[in-house]
């Protein structure tokens, strides 16, 4: 029973994260990306900090300012939402989504050289059969190439390292605190771009609405990824994170028109593929080293 809560959980979440990307490509087309960011996460940080005064959360410690892996984290969570916000606001949709399924295996290969986890040849190569994924959906050298895509790498790749990080978060720092955190970056990230980008727009009735959506959504889907990794085995309940993939497919099909290539789809079920094979992988270690 657990263990299908924590699958509901994660679906859900991906649902929400899909959700919010939609919303927030919908804003590129007419806020600069600066705004997106500044607004989104105030409103998130708000709406959290409601929620974590209301539970009595602790949000500002000496142990939490303390926190090494905390503050990386944060600062790789602002790295990572400046570059995938812009990479949205630019290319399809789709393709940004295609690419942020790579960072399971980025999250595996750090953890064998970063961390000096026991890797093996099977999951070694899981990551390589990914990485072409990656290639396919970039296409190099292509007409269908377009440098943008690079900025959805760069993301996923600062997306990892805050993954990475969160493993090293102790369990005095609470999870709300820890997305408390991360929307706060998301508000010095779009400060920092101010420079590269327009000028604020004033903003509608509708277009308000948008925001607000954004920022309810991402907490929804915050709160709820919260769940599904607390409720069962992770090694299950993990596999769902794909599910993010074919919500926003849906969504990018149905709504923006959009019409993913060949070479997008291939890659794509070959990024979650060694992904699901990775997890099945780390299940089976683990059930070695426990016998």
């Amino acid at each position: 029973m657990d263990n299908l809560r924590g699958i509901f959980f994660m679906t859900l979440a991906m649902a929400g994260f899909a959700l919010e990307d939609l919303i927030i490509k919908m804003l590129s087309d007419f806020m600069p990306v600066s705004q997106i960011l500044i607004y989104v996460g105030t409103l998130a940080t708000i709406l959290l900090s409601i929620i974590s005064k209301i539970k009595k959360t602790p949000v500002i410690t000496r142990a939490i300012f303390c926190n090494k892996a905390l503050i990386f984290r944060t600062f790789m969570d602002m790295f990572g939402a400046v570059f995938i916000v812009s990479a949205i606001s630019l290319i399809p949709l789709s393709t940004v989504s295609s690419i942020l399924q790579v960072a399971p295996l980025l999250v595996t290969l750090g953890s064998a050289l970063i961390f000096k986890e026991n890797v093996g040849w099977r999951r070694w190569t899981a990551v390589f059969v990914g990485f072409i994924g990656v290639i396919l959906i970039l296409k190099p050298g292509l007409n269908g190439f377009q440098l943008s895509t690079l900025l959805a790498t760069v993301g996923v790749v600062f997306l990892a390292l805050r993954d990475l990080a969160t493993r090293r978060i102790g369990e005095n720092v609470p999870s709300l605190t820890v997305s408390i955190y991360a929307f706060t970056s998301t508000i010095i990230g779009g400060v920092i771009v101010l420079p590269f980008n327009g000028d604020f727009i004033i903003l509608n009735g509708s277009q308000l609405l948008l925001v607000l959506a954004s920022s309810l959504v991402a907490c929804f889907a915050y709160l709820t990824l919260v769940l599904a990794t607390r409720a069962g085995d992770i090694s299950i309940i993990a596999p769902f994170r794909y599910t993010r993939l074919i919500f926003a497919l849906a969504l990018a099909v149905f709504i923006l028109n959009e019409r993913p290539d060949a070479l997008t789809l291939i890659g794509a079920f070959m990024i979650i593929a060694s992904g699901c094979y990775t997890f099945w992988r780390e299940n089976v270690r683990k059930l070695q080293l426990n016998q």
